[in-house]
């Protein structure tokens, strides 16, 4: 430990934290000492942003670990906080203490300090505050890796007095998983008469054990796992934020085993959301589980009326629905009644039911047309173009602008030559400078040749929004034929700087007119970065036809990746997908976990189920 008079002697200008040289350590330190809370607070969240910001640690926050582990011991009233402030600082996974990576590292130094200042915090252990002896159990969990040879025999000794006779049932569950941790287990602590003792122990068995998890110890998470600890900062499992963010993670490897545990704590009345949200968590992590989950979701609902809650499970549901083959009548009734209901909870279950592909839906959305309901009414029901247009016009002559402008033309697409009737709207669009991109896009592809139309296409390839010259460029081609001015916006963004990427990608549909940019596109097929190699193998396809350079480029991409992803659609596209890309093939057809992650401006179906779809065709096509 080192005191505040010590603090002059470190260097603190030659080091770094997160925003820069940390010379402004010294005073927030100094601030621990201070009789004043509101002061020592602001200086420990100032210490959280900048020797700990966001999961990283910094060569600055190591030697600020001995002092404020003598702050723990003599700055007034923040004991607690501080030795959180100490473990989080050192929080690690054992893998990373095996890792080649570890030593030298910043995470390396701060348990070392951390390790060497431990004796003189075990007093902590025996503090009269509950909270104060979880964060120092909290604080040796996380060197117990590392632990001085001396400190094993007394560190033991005390967590075996704190698991036989401490009064807080918390704290011996603490001290238990200290004591697995140092290798020292506990007999029969799942038939403990103490919920929060049961608990960790059947954490404990269920990391020893892995998935799939003996029947007692779902017992157990079921029956003493639904409601959360209020303590639960302290939990001393290193590598987690908590005790039940650890139960959850636990439980989501083994979706049989969390899919009846969230069944029984819904049915328990779904307590701060925890059997949905692990219900959640199973169907992001697992395949073919959406049945299962949306009913548990169905069955919550109750649960959470008036809450945001409400609106965050509607809003899951409205991810999923899509893909239950048969949504059955109870979960559409259920839907239909509630996007009847409040505006705040009646957007995500609108979404969702149109999602069902129920006939109602199309009434509500009609009744209420939000640009995100009537872009997924689109998907759903493509051949009503007759009643959903109409809408879309309206919504875009009404002036929609941004994401909602964005979503009503992306709304167009499922019409086909029909959406030719929006003309006029996807004009006055790219005229205002709503949503031009996407307006240029689709008048390419859907629109008349006026003199209007050719104007603004020329004028927005002007423009100093690389994304819309690239539109605009290719609209004009595609309703001109002219290639001169496509040619030269390409050649200008390809040869500049930028994200190369993007540019290749919308060149794609000038095909074999595109072929003057040969001699930049063939070069960028071994770019040092992976999205430009895919863009460029693309493009050069489309141009020449040829598959020769473009196949062995995208094949080395494909993975289970969004790039992989999209240099597999590529190789379909072009009809040629090496043998060697079979067993890829196999294991992302038939993976039982999701290989793929969904993103919150994704409209258009999950990544995943595109993977695995594509690779089923591509599979049986073979």
């Amino acid at each position: 430990m080192k005191s505040p008079a010590e603090l002059d002697a470190v260097p603190w200008h030659t080091l770094t934290h997160a925003y820069g040289p940390a010379e402004d350590v010294p005073d927030l330190i100094r601030a621990l000492y201070q009789d004043d809370d509101s002061v020592a607070d602001e200086a420990i969240y100032e210490l959280y942003g900048n020797i700990h910001h966001q999961g990283t640690v910094y060569p600055a926050s190591a030697p600020a670990v001995p002092f404020l582990a003598h702050a723990v011991r003599h700055a007034p009233g923040k004991r607690a906080e501080l030795l959180m402030l100490l473990a989080t600082l050192a929080d690690h996974d054992q893998a990373d203490f095996e890792s080649p990576h570890w030593p030298g590292s910043s995470i390396a130094s701060i348990c070392a300090e951390l390790s060497q200042a431990l004796s003189g915090l075990l007093p902590c252990l025996v503090d009269a505050k509950r909270e104060v002896r979880r964060a120092a159990l909290r604080v040796v969990a996380t060197v117990a890796d590392q632990l001085p040879p001396e400190l094993h025999a007394p560190v033991i000794a005390q967590l075996a007095a704190l698991y036989e006779s401490d009064p807080v049932p918390a704290v011996r569950a603490d001290a238990m998983v200290v004591l697995a941790l140092l290798g020292r287990a506990v007999q029969e602590p799942l038939e403990s008469p103490l919920p929060e003792v049961r608990l960790a122990a059947a954490l404990l068995a269920a990391e020893r054990s892995g998935p799939p998890y003996a029947n007692r110890l779902v017992e157990v998470f079921a029956e003493d796992g639904a409601e959360p600890d209020p303590g639960d900062d302290g939990f001393p499992w290193p590598g987690t934020p908590s005790q039940e963010a650890h139960l959850t993670d636990l439980l989501t490897r083994d979706p049989d085993a969390g899919l009846t545990v969230a069944a029984d704590w819904i049915a328990a009345g779904d307590l701060h959301s925890r059997g949905s949200w692990l219900a959640r968590e199973i169907v992001e992590t697992w395949r073919d589980r959406e049945p299962e989950v949306l009913d548990l979701l169905l069955a919550a609902l109750p649960h959470h009326d008036g809450t945001p809650a409400l609106t965050r499970t509607l809003s899951t549901l409205a991810s999923w629905t899509e893909l239950l083959p048969e949504p059955g009548t109870e979960l559409r009734d259920t839907l239909y009644d509630y996007a009847r209901a409040g505006e705040d909870i009646a957007d995500p279950a609108l979404l969702a039911m149109v999602r069902t592909r129920d006939p109602r839906a199309l009434e509500l959305v009609l009744d209420r047309p939000d640009a995100k309901a009537l872009r997924a009414a689109a998907r759903a029901f493509p051949a009503e173009g007759d009643l959903l247009i109409p809408a879309i016009r309206r919504e875009l002559a009404a002036g929609a602008t941004d994401n909602a402008a964005t979503d009503l033309i992306e709304a167009l697409a499922p019409f086909g030559s029909a959406a030719r009737q929006a003309g006029p709207e996807l004009v006055d669009c790219l005229r205002t400078g709503r949503a031009p991109i996407a307006a240029a896009r689709r008048l390419g592809l859907d629109a008349i040749a006026t003199p209007e139309i050719v104007s603004l296409l020329s004028a927005a390839a002007q423009s100093a929004d690389a994304s819309l010259r690239t539109a605009a460029a290719v609209a004009h081609y595609r309703l001109t034929g002219e290639t001169d001015l496509a040619l030269r916006t390409f050649d200008d963004l390809l040869t500049g700087p930028g994200p190369t990427h993007w540019y290749l990608h919308s060149l794609t549909p000038l095909g074999p007119a595109a072929a003057p940019l040969l001699p930049v596109i063939e070069p960028l097929l071994s770019a040092g970065y992976d999205w430009i190699r895919n863009a460029a193998a693309a493009a050069h396809h489309a141009v020449t036809g040829s598959p020769d350079l473009a196949v062995p480029v995208l094949a080395k991409l494909v993975s289970a990746s969004p790039v992989g992803l999209s240099a597999l659609k590529a190789l379909a596209a072009i009809g040629a997908v090496p043998d060697e890309l079979r067993p890829t093939l196999r294991a992302f057809a038939f993976s039982p976990t999701r290989l793929l992650s969904d993103t919150p401006l994704n409209e258009d179906g999950h990544p995943d189920e595109e993977l695995r779809t594509l690779a089923w065709r591509l599979l049986t096509a073979a």
